[in-house]
């Protein structure tokens, strides 16, 4: 990883570059994940997570809201 934040715009089935690099953080644990390994995130939130454990915790978050 060169450690170069991305900025990403998170759509329903893929995600668009706004800032080239080469990772974003995950929203949950604050792990660094790399653009070719992306593969959750919340398009309603914005946010990426390293894997469907931290999707699932952040789900079980807002549902008890």
């Amino acid at each position: 990883m060169n450690k170069k934040l991305a900025k990403i715009k998170y759509l329903p089935n893929n995600f668009q570059v706004i800032e080239p690099g080469d990772h974003v953080i995950c929203a949950v644990s604050g792990k660094p994940i790399s653009l070719e390994n992306l593969t959750y995130w919340n398009v309603e939130l914005q946010e990426p997570y390293y894997s469907y454990v931290e999707a699932f915790k952040k789900k079980e978050e807002l549902d008890e809201k």
